[in-house]
């Protein structure tokens, strides 16, 4: 397997999420750490025009690789919505490039929870979000997660 299609030791694909994160990814998480690490092969459909990784799929990832840190740091694993993201972009990505979501959580309160993500690719930082998100009581069955 080439390195542009190669998925990094540890890393294992997402079972869930729903048809949005599946057009999206596909995506991987390794666990282990602290918060799980989301990861993603930056494939054509990621670029925009100018031939970069297009910055609404790069705030995408951040705000899905939140969400899920978010709501796998409680037992059990509790639900949470985005009430306010602010992103800010470092650099590019290009087609064959592997992004890391790092995820560092702030604090998980009764109500709300705040963290920041670092997207990367090797030891260069693209993209840095900081979210605000909302505890959510579970989905109903027929509804499924999308972190």
């Amino acid at each position: 397997m080439s390195e542009a299609t190669s998925v990094p030791e540890g890393f294992r694909p997402i079972q869930r999420g729903g048809p949005f994160l599946s057009a999206l990814g596909p995506l991987y998480v390794k666990t282990g750490g602290a918060t799980p690490i989301i990861g993603l092969r930056l494939e054509e459909k990621h670029l925009n025009t100018r031939g970069i990784a297009h910055g609404g799929m790069l705030v995408t990832l951040a705000d899905t690789a939140l969400g899920i840190a978010l709501a796998t740091s409680r037992t059990p694993p509790q639900p949470m919505v985005t009430v306010n993201l602010s992103t800010d972009f470092a650099d590019a990505a290009r087609a064959g490039d592997w992004i890391e979501a790092h995820v560092d959580i702030q604090k998980v309160g009764a109500r709300l929870a705040f963290a920041n993500c670092y997207l990367v690719v090797g030891s260069k930082r693209i993209l840095r979000a900081s979210g605000v998100f909302a505890l959510v009581p579970p989905a109903k069955p027929k509804e499924s997660f999308e972190g």
